[in-house]
């Protein structure tokens, strides 16, 4: 049986794409090229269905949620701040997963992101 690699790209909608692409790029330090490739870090990635009533995605609206892992959430979390971006105040711990915190970018999508533990 052939299988996935692993994920080849994620694919957003944006009002204003030039701006939305600045944003992950200056705010979270998305380093892709001017054709979106971006080389990541070796590490784990979760694929996980949620049921659909969920609102750990923040807007019944927003069919997924991105999730980027960081070395350093708290320092994350301080320079989103800094920038003005909306930081959600609560962040979560999970024993032997990591810790958490969320960020929702200027179109209204909520991102998590994940310091694995």
């Amino acid at each position: 049986m052939e299988r996935v690699l692993g994920i080849g790209g994620y694919f957003i909608r944006a009002a204003d794409p030039a701006a939305l692409g600045a944003w992950y790029r200056d705010a979270l330090g998305l380093g892709a090229d001017e054709h979106g490739l971006w080389q990541q870090e070796p590490g784990p990635t979760v694929f996980a269905p949620f049921e659909a009533g969920t609102d750990y995605f923040g807007a019944r609206t927003q069919q997924t949620m991105l999730n980027f892992r960081v070395r350093d959430l708290d320092a994350m979390l301080t320079q989103l701040r800094e920038q003005g971006a909306d930081v959600a105040e609560e962040t979560q711990d999970m024993d032997g997963i990591g810790r958490f915190g969320w960020v929702t970018d200027p179109e209204g999508n909520r991102i998590e992101l994940w310091q694995p533990a």
